[in-house]
């Protein structure tokens, strides 16, 4: 894994946040959650997320909104039946199936982070990795590292290179950092924590 800035070929307009449908139980996590939602409105970036309003999904939802920023969900059309679907976005996309889901967040995002969160947001999280690794996309990646929630997790991508299941690029590709201007910084975003935006200031 890197902490260096590097260089992205396209501008980031749209970033793919994967994270938890739990609180988790530190307060730190819907801080984070906070944090970022508004620091990619601050920065006029679009938010695309899972659609749900529960746990740290609809946290960053509801940050990214009231700092004036643009919010793309999509989400099964099972999970809206359960009424978890948030009905306040700027879009929201209802889909039939979980693999649908993760293709049209991908296809929507220029760049991709995983905050804290469980089995879901590790799967997706590897998917974008894995995908990568085929060649099939060149958009960074980045782990919001709240509590050093993601520590065992870059020691394990470390394990896996030391024992020569993946090459070191790939491995150094994946963006942490506990702050969220710092990690949308390293991954290339021109990042404004100064200002907070409007509605008429989106892009």
């Amino acid at each position: 894994m890197t902490n260096q800035s590097v260089p992205v070929n396209r501008p980031i307009r749209s970033v793919c946040v994967y994270c938890g449908s739990r609180d988790g139980n530190r307060p730190t996590y819907r801080e984070g959650a906070a944090a970022l939602g508004t620091a990619l409105a601050n920065a006029g970036v679009r938010l695309v997320y899972g659609g749900a309003r529960v746990g740290l999904m609809g946290v960053i939802a509801d940050a990214a909104l009231a700092a004036g920023g643009e919010v793309y969900g999509v989400i099964p059309r099972s999970m809206t039946d359960r009424e978890l679907a948030h009905t306040g976005l700027t879009e929201l996309n209802i889909v039939e199936t979980m693999h649908q889901r993760k293709l049209a967040m991908i296809d929507a995002a220029d760049a991709f982070i995983a905050m804290p969160g469980g089995f879901g947001t590790l799967e997706e999280l590897f998917e974008v990795l894995t995908w990568h690794q085929l060649g099939w996309h060149d958009k960074p990646c980045g782990l919001l590292d709240v509590d050093g929630f993601y520590a065992p997790l870059a020691a394990c991508m470390q394990h896996m290179l030391a024992e020569d299941f993946v090459a070191a690029r790939h491995v150094e590709r994946v963006h942490r950092a506990a702050e969220p201007t710092r990690l949308l910084a390293m991954m290339g975003v021109a990042v404004d924590d100064q200002e907070p935006r409007t509605q008429q200031h989106r892009r």
